[in-house]
């Protein structure tokens, strides 16, 4: 027992060794040694053939299974505006045929509307030999076959103990050393080792993701005294920003690790918490944060204005309190590549703890960030003019579908005004439409 004691302790000493010399150091200083780039590589030469294997294995192919990205839908919409329609429809009488336009927009809003498919995971155009994709798992051929089981051992034998160490030293390190940190009085000092910190230990973490970020136009970069505001489309996102720059965090406090690690982190950096009771008087947060961006000396304030995580495909509405604080906002448009692993996460349906096994048994995460000019209330814009104005421009450059509706209703039913608000819209065309005649 103890020879095997001895053995358990020197594989253990040698594999933490092999991970601090080959991985966490160079993350520490910035640094690459070209294994992640080899690595990845590797696999983009096999997807590429094992997607050629699929479509030659495929005797038939199925248009929505290998040609049409899920974007386009299972339904082929008519967009002609409802005004249009409505005007077409104008005669003397009324007849049965003319509420068949409702109709039609009723049944496509069934089928298929557009919020509960942007919270169910981004389908892909072809397998990428994970589990979670629009072609599950198939016999095609041997070698494809063999390549997926190996792919399996590699994920969960090697990548995952890997991934998992690299986290526990990134979260680890994060603590202790924001702890220590915080001891220091403050000072430009303290302020310069409380940003190495992050940004070291969220180097650290991303490499435990096999992380792969292409950051893009960085002269414009947030500055201090400001607002960065990004959309949201999976936890992972604060640590994907916070790779490139550090910034204070705004959120609600938690209980178990996370909430040892916001307790660690708010003595040396000026973090954002609230209480839950504090998180829903709205005058008390933004009051908080306007003295925030008030000392242009802090960090800015990273904030997801959407609330909620969307699927990588579309932008959503941007609740109006992050553009009453005042201040410069910084636009951030992140847009994921889901060939190499699903960081969306939908929280309605995976606990953190599953959606972490997902991604850590992904093959890498890899993504687009484009940093935009910054932006300022125009004289004479409201809130929520200046809010969908920085969301069409985050949507235009990540290429993402810009939606209207609210991301809450992940979880509540639309709320009876608005639907009223819609009906009262379609009765003042229809009244418009039939004093025409």
């Amino acid at each position: 027992m103890e020879e095997l004691g001895s053995l358990a302790v020197s594989l253990g000493a040698a594999w933490l060794s092999l991970v601090f010399a080959l991985i966490v150091l160079p993350s520490a200083l910035g640094v690459s040694l070209g294994i992640s780039e080899a690595y990845m590589w590797v696999l983009v030469r096999t997807l590429e053939w094992a997607t050629i294997r699929i479509e030659k294995g495929v005797k038939k192919p199925q248009p929505q299974m290998l040609k049409i990205p899920a974007a386009n839908g299972i339904i082929e919409r008519d967009e002609t505006p409802m005004e249009k329609e409505i005007a077409g429809l104008h005669r003397m009488e009324f007849q049965f045929s003319d509420i068949f336009y409702f109709c039609r927009k009723g049944f496509e809003a069934i089928v298929e509307d557009e919020v509960t498919q942007r919270f169910s995971s981004e389908e892909l155009v072809s397998w990428n030999l994970l589990t979670r994709t629009n072609v599950n798992f198939r016999y095609v051929s041997l070698r494809l076959t063999v390549v997926w089981v190996v792919g399996v051992i590699v994920r969960y034998c090697f990548l995952l103990p890997l991934r998992f160490t690299l986290a526990a030293i990134g979260i680890t390190s994060m603590i202790v050393g924001t702890t220590m940190v915080g001891q220091l009085p403050n000072s430009s000092l303290k302020n310069y080792l409380s940003e190495l910190v992050h940004l070291t230990c969220s180097r650290i973490l991303v490499r435990a993701l096999s992380g792969t970020i292409h950051y893009h136009n960085k002269e414009n970069k947030p500055q201090k005294g400001g607002i960065c505001v990004a959309n949201h489309t999976s936890p992972i996102d604060t640590i994907i920003l916070t790779n490139d720059g550090c910034y204070a965090m705004v959120g609600q406090v938690h209980g178990g690790l996370m909430g040892v690690i916001q307790r660690a982190t708010v003595k040396a950096c000026p973090h954002v918490w609230f209480e839950r009771s504090e998180m829903k008087d709205r005058h008390l947060v933004t009051k908080r944060l306007r003295e925030h961006v008030a000392e242009k000396n802090k960090l800015p304030i990273l904030i997801f204005p959407e609330g909620t995580c969307i699927n990588n495909t579309s932008v959503m509405m941007f609740k109006k309190g992050s553009f009453e604080i005042g201040g410069t906002i910084y636009p951030v448009a992140i847009k994921y590549d889901p060939q190499f692993g699903d960081a969306f996460w939908n929280s309605s349906k995976y606990n953190i703890v599953s959606y972490l096994l997902r991604i850590m048994t992904s093959w890498a995460i890899v993504c687009h960030v484009w940093y935009m000019p910054p932006m300022v209330r125009k004289e004479g814009e409201d809130a929520v003019q200046f809010a969908n104005r920085v969301r069409s421009a985050i949507a235009r450059q990540g290429g993402l579908t810009e939606l209207p509706w609210d991301g809450g209703l992940k979880r509540a039913k639309v709320k009876d005004s608005f639907k009223e608000e819609q009906q009262k819209n379609y009765s003042k065309m229809l009244v418009r439409n039939g004093s025409q005649g």
